[in-house]
């Protein structure tokens, strides 16, 4: 396929588009007419592709050249166990070889290219129990602190307007839930840790709303993607079990969760507490379709 675009006035470029979260917000941008270049990791095949090969190649900035945002979304899953050495390496090579791309190519743009729209997660944070968390609170000192930081400071380099998407578990089968719907189909579910830790969380459709609302405005720095109404681990897990209509009873005790995912997975994504709220989204006049934990699991789990 060919390198060079003719200019279209709305169009994203997005990286990471094969994820739950990029399939969605193509699918979001294509339904309103905004045209959608897909940056793809194997030779281009659709007449919206094109490869690209973070980490042994540089783009072409000329893919990036007239479109409106540029989202990055790569990273590998944090949700594979265990975190070893070897698979840390690959959580921030995977976030932060296609950053280091990208910003590379939008900087031969110079500042009035696209803005970019970078991801990054929640666990920038702390855990921080009765703490309220907003986009100026300071960064965790755990492993997925540091990733987050590392991640952000590589978007940081793109010449123009640069926002950070801190982003929450997703509320979805693929996302957060996925552990959690087969606990809770076989019976087994229940409180994780003290089950009171206060847990971020959006659901993807306003995950999505919110990737297009920072695209449009102008928002730059980082952006909690989080949901308004704070929730607790016990909040999600009792309205899974009751939209499932199964019981919601075996506490799993954290050094039991630390035995199998080890430390820094168990208090990163399980039993830290962080309340972290929308600040930037709600300030600039953002409403969320999925307002509350519970709204947000009845629209992702058939009852």
């Amino acid at each position: 396929m060919p390198e060079t675009l003719v200019e279209v006035t709305d169009r994203v470029v997005v990286a990471g588009a094969s994820g739950l979260i990029g399939r969605a917000l193509v699918d979001s941008l294509r339904a309103d007419g905004i045209a959608v270049t897909r940056l793809v990791r194997r030779p281009a095949e659709a007449a919206d592709e094109r490869a690209w090969d973070p980490g042994n190649a540089p783009l072409n900035p000329a893919i990036l050249r007239g479109a409106r945002a540029v989202v990055g979304l790569n990273g590998a899953s944090i949700g594979r166990f265990p975190w070893t050495a070897r698979y840390k390496r690959e959580l921030l090579w995977s976030r932060l070889t296609p950053t280091q791309t990208l910003t590379a190519a939008l900087g031969e743009l110079g500042p009035e290219g696209p803005a970019f729209v970078s991801a990054s997660a929640v666990g920038y944070y702390p855990s921080a129990p009765g703490a309220v968390l907003t986009e100026d609170s300071p960064r965790g000192d755990e492993f997925l602190s540091d990733l987050c930081g590392e991640w952000e400071s590589a978007a940081q380099r793109a010449p123009g307007r640069v926002a950070l998407l801190r982003t929450a578990p997703i509320v979805h089968p693929e996302g957060v839930l996925k552990p959690l719907m087969l606990l809770t189909n076989l019976g087994v579910s229940g409180p994780i840790g003290r089950g009171t830790q206060v847990w971020p969380w959006i659901s993807l459709a306003d995950e999505v709303r919110a990737i297009r609302h920072v695209i449009d405005s102008d928002l730059a720095g980082p952006v909690n993607l989080t949901g308004p109404a704070r929730a607790t681990a016990n909040d999600l897990g009792f309205a899974l079990a009751r939209r499932m209509n199964r019981p919601y009873l075996l506490r799993a005790p954290e050094w039991a969760i630390s035995l199998v995912l080890g430390r820094d997975a168990t208090r990163s994504l399980l039993t830290g507490d962080m309340n972290v709220v929308p600040l930037a989204l709600q300030t600039s006049g953002f409403t969320f379709t999925h307002p509350t934990v519970e709204d947000a699991v009845a629209a992702a789990v058939a009852a």
